[in-house]
């Protein structure tokens, strides 16, 4: 069991989700229920599933919850990039988001192969 607001992943997610609550606020209402809904449920679901395995027994329940996160974090990127391609917002703004995410995503991968070669 890790104690999660001691993992520096899952400092970097809430980070990552706290930056992707400011945009969608930029975002027009009419999307409230589409786009910056699914958005926010892809943000929040990366340090939550960090956090969930974590919480966990196991290393691999750990890992598993890891995978989750990750695919979140590529769910979110495809969402981020939508708002760019539909001139919802641009690039200047999501960019900053993108490379954060972008390193989440590489730290996810260390941390699971690390943690993987321990069981």
């Amino acid at each position: 069991m890790h104690k999660v607001d001691d993992l520096k992943i899952w400092n970097k997610a809430i980070e990552l989700t706290k930056s992707v609550y400011t945009i969608c606020a930029e975002l027009p209402s009419n999307e409230k229920f589409g786009l910056i809904s699914q958005i926010k449920r892809s943000a929040i679901s990366i340090p939550s599933n960090i956090a969930e395995g974590a919480g966990r027994n196991s290393t691999k329940e750990f890992v598993h919850f890891l995978s989750i996160a990750n695919g979140s974090s590529y769910e979110l990127e495809t969402q981020l990039i939508l708002l760019i391609e539909l001139n919802l917002i641009s690039e200047d703004k999501i960019k900053p988001i993108l490379n954060i995410l972008t390193e989440i995503q590489k730290m996810n991968y260390s941390f699971q192969k690390s943690l993987k070669s321990q069981y």
